[in-house]
């Protein structure tokens, strides 16, 4: 039974889940992309039609979405689909390996960092359709000679990443872990990797994006299976439609590797407070 002096409690209603807010987020960005999407789809239709451009060379949306549909009915197409992806998997798979652990290595070691940046300054500009001559003298036209530019241009965006990530380790943090006597390897484990692991992630998503382009680049120039030969071969006979078909296509592929990676960087950096900050706005 409530006495005179109970205090008073008035009851407030609970705040609006984060939960729904970031859904309300989501659901408006996915209409503002569609909305784009269609904006883009409807000038594309008509620039064609009205004649601001030749259709011979630049056919209209909905031709183009024709030859994409009988593409897409082809088992070829797929064929080079999976060509494209298999090279651009592989390279990427290498470049991070190798750069994980050339970047961990010399990011530890403050005399390796000092002798090895000049060298790294020099290297990682070069562009990699320079190496292409170089890539077909080595290995011919197969698909060592792309993975050798695919890897060489993924590998800079991890590396770097990495080195950073190292040395970005606090120097308290540092001197506690030795005095409290921890192992090296403890120290990679504990200190090391959760401090390298944003930057890891985001040189592994640049990396992604990267290899696709070189894995394209490859198949235009050295003439491997996959989709960048089909698009030459498609340019070659004045099949403009395919051309910007198969274009579309890799602008998909793009767009899907980068939602993936996306996602996989989300739920890696969890408990980061990069990902935290952007849950709680």
């Amino acid at each position: 039974m409530a006495t005179a002096d109970a205090p008073l409690i008035v009851a407030t209603p609970p705040p609006r889940p984060a939960r729904s807010a970031r859904r309300s987020r989501t659901a408006r960005k996915i209409a503002l992309g569609i909305a784009g999407i269609l904006g883009f789809l409807v000038t594309w239709q008509l620039l064609p039609t009205i004649g601001l451009v030749d259709p011979r060379y630049f056919p209209s949306a909905t031709v183009t979405l024709a030859a994409l549909g009988e593409q897409m009915r082809d088992l070829e197409f797929w064929r080079n689909v999976g060509r494209t992806m298999t090279a651009w998997g592989l390279g990427l798979v290498i470049a991070t390996v190798l750069a994980t652990v050339l970047g961990t290595i010399i990011g530890l070691v403050p005399f390796l960092r000092r002798a090895t940046h000049t060298t790294v300054e020099f290297l990682r500009p070069i562009p990699s359709v320079a190496l292409i001559p170089l890539a077909i003298l080595m290995f011919g036209l197969r698909i060592e000679a792309a993975l050798v530019i695919i890897v060489y241009a993924s590998f800079w965006q991890v590396f770097i990443q990495v080195l950073y990530g190292v040395a970005d380790i606090d120097t308290v943090a540092r001197d506690t872990a030795r005095s409290f006597g921890l192992s090296r390897g403890s120290r990679i484990v504990n200190l090391v990797f959760p401090t390298a692991l944003p930057y890891l992630m985001t040189g592994l998503r640049l990396a992604a994006a990267v290899a696709l382009i070189l894995a394209i680049t490859a198949e235009m120039f050295i003439g491997n299976p996959g989709l960048g030969r089909e698009i030459v071969f498609a340019q070659s006979a004045g099949n403009w439609p395919v051309v910007y078909a198969l274009v579309i296509v890799t602008g998909i592929l793009g767009l899907l590797i980068n939602l993936v990676f996306r996602a996989i960087e989300r739920r890696s950096l969890a408990w980061h407070q990069s990902v935290r900050g952007e849950e709680v706005l």
